[in-house]
């Protein structure tokens, strides 16, 4: 860990953001996803159903995220920025194909999720997007971006998290999910930052977006529950439930992390997640990786 400042909550923070030598890299990777238990998380309804709604935001809020960062293509003359946007955009592609893959089979098991892939949720995006000047969704982008990135750093990093029972080849799109956020946590800020981003709009953006992405996400999974058959017949075992997924180590102290990126200065490198993440690229895309023989 580098040495540094220690942010809200306890988060270490670097005292200079961490020169990343490496380029995102696009792995082709197909999951041979299964039909599973329905409560494929630990028998947890609303563990399963919250996880099923962040993979259904998924394909549509990167694709958002990809012309996001287009709309600037010919403003970036870096080439070293021009060739890890080309990285986050192929991730960001080929995390939406495989979100849509298991988000079929989450439909057919009774997940009431394909509404965020619809045309018309789609097309209303779209319109809010080119209402706003084009730096806005960019901004909004680069705060995504940290928050999945804390999400990510606590999928790999926690223990507790990663012994939570499920179905295999879910936290196996989950774990590289993660490590891929984690490889381009910095590029829609370091382009937000090229093209004349400020700290004033950054800042602004990440205030509004920490309550309205916490208030959409715990939202969207009260309403997927609430169509579920099994919560209507057992309401108490949703309110344990919602209860151990609140105070669990997914959500447990989340705010203070995500307030980090309001620090004047901040930058997403500034969080040495180094070690972490090399950690993971050998246990999956080592020599020996148990992803290796998922690459195409």
């Amino acid at each position: 860990m580098v040495e540094g400042d220690m942010g809200p909550g306890g988060l270490a923070v670097a005292a200079a953001p961490v020169v990343e030598s490496r380029y995102p890299k696009t792995r082709r990777i197909r999951f041979p996803f299964a039909q599973s238990s329905k409560y494929y998380v630990n028998n947890d309804m609303v563990f399963s159903h919250f996880v099923a709604n962040l993979s259904g935001s998924f394909p549509p809020g990167e694709e958002m995220f990809i012309r996001s960062v287009r709309r600037f293509a010919d403003e970036i003359t870096d080439p070293v920025l021009k060739k890890r946007v080309a990285g986050f955009i192929g991730q960001e592609s080929v995390h939406g194909q495989q979100h849509r893959a298991i988000n079929e089979k989450l439909i057919e098991m009774g997940y009431p999720i394909a509404w965020w892939d619809s045309e018309k949720f789609v097309d209303w995006v779209k319109r809010v997007e080119e209402f706003l000047p084009p730096r806005i969704p960019l901004a909004v982008t680069a705060a995504a971006e940290h928050f999945t990135a804390v999400l990510a750093e606590r999928v790999l990093g926690d223990e507790e998290i990663q012994a939570i029972p499920g179905e295999l080849e879910i936290w196996n799109l989950l774990n590289w999910h993660a490590i891929e956020e984690l490889e381009h946590k910095s590029v829609a800020f370091d382009v937000f930052q090229t093209v004349g981003g400020t700290e004033k709009v950054r800042r602004r953006v990440m205030a509004v977006m920490i309550p309205l992405l916490l208030l959409l996400l715990l939202g969207v999974t009260a309403y997927s529950v609430s169509k579920d058959p099994e919560a209507r017949r057992r309401p108490l075992r949703v309110v344990r439930e919602t209860y151990r997924l609140y105070r669990g180590p997914l959500l447990r102290g989340l705010i203070p992390e995500l307030r980090v990126y309001q620090r004047t200065g901040f930058h997403p490198d500034d969080i040495d997640t180094g070690a972490l993440l090399e950690r993971w690229q050998e246990e999956l895309f080592g020599t020996e990786g148990t992803l290796v023989g998922y690459l195409r």
